[in-house]
């Protein structure tokens, strides 16, 4: 059925597109060609206007040149000079084919009027040399100019009514063509009015006719299908109720198993951040008890060691190289001391108990800008509120692994270490300007795993601290570690 509604769509749609474009074409052509012909005529009539006003003209002046010649006052007031100007002027775009008035016109001309303004060309001249010459004050010169004036016009007068009837009888011709176009044209719309008829609507009706025969014998045949479909429909939306009635069953399993399976998740994820927090606490405080260490027990040896050495120091001892490697031993002495200390500090910084996080972070970049050489630099607050101690330590963990990735993978020329703290909240970035990395690259690649444990122990301390981490890095446009803390929550 659907194709055969697409075939009869396409048939008639196809006939009926063919049909209208004919009439179509027909008709914007005949409004076209009528629109432009009766424009022509316009013009046309403008121009057959502007003809005979020329005669008119030339006697106004012819009356005007007798006037001045017999020296009588003249009862018209225009200019003669005025009126030989538009005289002249008129008759050479008459000539030339385009008139300018209030528009512009287009003079359309026959080979019968350039001949017959060819001919007509001396006598104008010699009148209008003649009506130039009346202005000049000598009796005798304007006799001679009208004269010639009345010699000629009789002429002129004559073939000027010639060329009006000549611009008149081409002005109708086109006219009369214009009738036999506007014939022809509608004899063309009804031949094909009556083409479309024979041979496109009365294909389409006995078309649809046929088309419409089929229809009701499908039509009688789809009821008693349809009866037999009301049956079974029947019995299908019985069993439908039972699926339904099953379908529900299933449906409160399936969010009973969500609604349990998302409370052991979320009970793993407790889990996890509670071991994560007892680790965590729990390296912290070996640290801290491994600083001491050093600081109390190894330290304090290495301080009485170098005691003993300068007191030896004012024994003097004869032979050259025993001195010099006795300055080295004092010299290493005062190595290990000052790197014990150093090792003391990285793993629990005293500073960050005494004075906070602030001055322990701009320690940190200076103790790290010497010993890398980098340019690395602290921006924030040096006497800002203080924080909990879990929190100052996890952020400083945090500051630590993200200056140490930046120093040794970066190859970044600076580092900026910013920290901003109010009220309420905390914001803590680490930003170099070296090669970057793509963090997928990076979990694919055996050598960047380190990185990559780097990154998600951040990530944990930051959780931990009801913070989230953002990491930003493009290959070589630099990396961005920043951890934001709500201080309210």
């Amino acid at each position: 059925m659907y194709q055969l509604d697409q075939q009869v769509a396409r048939r008639l749609t196809r006939f009926y597109v063919i049909a209208l474009t004919v009439i179509a074409m027909l008709s914007l052509g005949g409004l076209w060609f009528i629109k432009r012909t009766l424009s022509n005529h316009y013009d046309d009539g403008r121009v057959v206007n502007v003809a005979g006003r020329q005669r008119m003209l030339s006697q106004r002046l012819t009356k005007l040149a007798i006037l001045r010649a017999e020296g009588i006052a003249a009862t018209d007031t225009v200019s003669f000079d005025s009126l030989l100007h538009d005289w002249h002027q008129t008759h050479d775009q008459l000539r030339q084919g385009k008139l300018q008035m209030e528009k512009a016109y287009a003079v359309r001309k026959s080979a019968t009027l350039d001949s017959m303004f060819n001919h007509i060309e001396p006598y104008f001249q010699a009148m209008y040399q003649g009506f130039s010459r009346i202005g000049v004050s000598e009796p005798t010169t304007r006799k001679e100019a009208l004269s010639i004036i009345l010699q000629n016009e009789l002429s002129f007068l004559q073939q000027m009514d010639a060329i009006v009837f000549q611009f008149d009888t081409e002005s109708f011709q086109r006219i009369r063509t214009l009738e036999r176009i506007e014939w022809l044209l509608t004899i063309a719309t009804v031949l094909t009015l009556l083409i479309e008829g024979f041979f496109i609507f009365r294909p389409v009706v006995n078309h649809t006719k046929a088309i419409i025969s089929r229809l009701a014998k499908s039509e009688q045949s789809l009821q008693r299908t349809n009866q037999r479909l009301e049956i079974a429909n029947h019995e299908l939306e019985a069993t439908n109720q039972n699926l339904a009635y099953t379908n529900q069953k299933l449906l409160d399993t399936q969010q009973e198993l969500v609604r349990t399976t998302e409370e052991k998740y979320q009970l793993i994820r407790a889990e996890d951040r509670v071991r994560s927090a007892a680790l965590l606490e729990g390296q912290e405080e070996e640290r801290r008890r491994f600083a001491r260490e050093l600081h109390d027990g190894i330290g304090q040896m290495l301080t009485g060691i170098k005691l003993h050495a300068e007191k030896l120091k004012s024994i003097s001892l004869a032979d050259e190289k025993q001195r010099q490697r006795f300055a080295e031993l004092c010299d290493l002495i005062a190595d290990i001391i000052q790197t014990t200390r150093q090792v003391s500090y990285n793993l629990m910084p005293s500073t960050l108990s005494d004075f906070g996080l602030g001055p322990t972070l701009q320690l940190l970049a200076e103790q790290t800008s010497r010993s890398s050489g980098i340019d690395i630099v602290f921006n924030g607050p040096r006497n800002a509120a203080r924080l909990s101690p879990t929190m100052e330590i996890g952020l400083y963990r945090i500051a630590q692994e993200a200056l140490h990735n930046a120093v040794k993978y970066a190859n970044a020329p600076s580092i900026r270490i910013n920290l901003q703290q109010d009220r309420h909240k905390l914001a803590l970035s680490v930003q170099d300007d070296g090669k970057g990395f793509t963090l997928k690259a990076a979990r694919s690649s055996e050598k960047s795993s380190l990185i990559v444990n780097g990154l998600e122990n951040m990530r944990t301390r930051a959780l931990l601290l009801n913070g989230t981490l953002t990491i930003q890095s493009k290959p070589k446009k630099g990396t961005t570690v920043e951890v934001l803390i709500n201080l309210l929550s």
